[in-house]
């Protein structure tokens, strides 16, 4: 009988997730990720200015295609995602388990939580604008309706301590109402985010609407916050130091959206506030045909 050989573990490689594909940083520099226990687990890339701005670029390419879509049509791509982490949960489970230290068990409410959160947005899609956008009364035969439009490319910096439910709390609101993202995910727990990355290309969202960054805010926060062709940044995560006070400085440039960080339990019920925090609002005047009281018309 022939003795049994050892077999090789093969170890995952974590990459960017940007404009739909899968690149090493440019940089060619990694760091190490541990579990709370600090047990190796994997090398993820440590992204740099020049990935930032190739998100950039991804995220404004898509944004045509994306905001163009009809609300219903971005619904049904965002049920598709959650379908799709669903057939991946134990995948999920297994890595915020190593990631935020917690029990398998607890780590399971947890990914289930993410998963109905997509499914939530998801149904908003085609609703957000029946609160936010209607017919106003104006002095004067005309129709004044408002209608709520996306505000363009938002840099999200993901919460650090919540690697996967406060990732997708961020994330979703903001392309559910038409934009895309380019996202900072949690430095000391990116695996989540990145693995996310993998089911996002694998579901009907088109490359470019979810940019997917790992590495340091401080590094690749102020590029981005100054960057002219961002429109809008969630500050969710920004609590190294004065980091959140200097990027919104930055951000003050062209007049980006700000959505400042604040303390929150993820695994509340969210609002809607995510969403109108990146949107804008159209108002379009237009002539009812009445010209006066005598009733003449055109």
């Amino acid at each position: 009988m022939s003795e049994q050989q050892t077999r090789l573990n093969v170890f995952k490689t974590y990459k960017l997730y940007v404009g739909g594909k899968f690149p090493r940083s440019e940089s060619g520099r990694v760091y190490e990720v541990t579990d709370s226990k600090g047990k190796w687990l994997a090398n993820v890339p440590l992204s740099s200015r020049k990935d930032a701005r190739d998100a950039v670029v991804a995220a404004r390419k898509a944004f045509g295609g994306w905001s163009g879509a009809t609300a219903y049509n971005r619904g049904q791509v965002l049920y598709r995602v959650a379908e799709m982490l669903e057939g991946r949960r134990d995948q999920f489970v297994r890595e915020v388990a190593d990631a935020e230290g917690l029990s398998k068990s607890k780590a399971a409410v947890v990914v289930d939580a993410a998963i109905d959160r997509w499914v939530w947005y998801a149904g908003w899609t085609d609703k957000i604008a029946q609160i936010v956008g209607g017919a106003n009364p104006v002095a004067g035969p005309y129709f004044n309706l408002s209608s709520p439009e996306p505000t363009g490319v938002v840099t999200v910096v993901a919460p650090q301590d919540s690697s996967f439910l406060g990732l997708v709390s961020v994330i979703a609101p903001v392309i559910a109402t038409g934009n895309t993202a380019v996202v900072i995910a949690s430095a000391k727990s990116p695996l989540p985010a990145l693995s996310l990355g993998e089911v996002l290309a694998t579901s009907d969202l088109p490359g470019g609407v979810v940019n997917i960054l790992s590495g340091k805010a401080s590094e690749m926060g102020p590029h981005l916050a100054a960057h002219q062709d961002v429109n809008g940044i969630d500050l969710t995560g920004a609590t190294e130091g004065d980091l959140a006070r200097d990027l919104e400085i930055a951000a003050a440039d062209n007049l980006k959206r700000v959505l400042r960080p604040r303390t929150e339990d993820f695994a509340e019920s969210p609002g809607t506030d995510r969403m109108t925090a990146f949107l804008e609002t159209k108002t379009v005047w237009h002539p009812t045909g009445s010209l006066g009281a005598s009733g003449s018309s055109y």
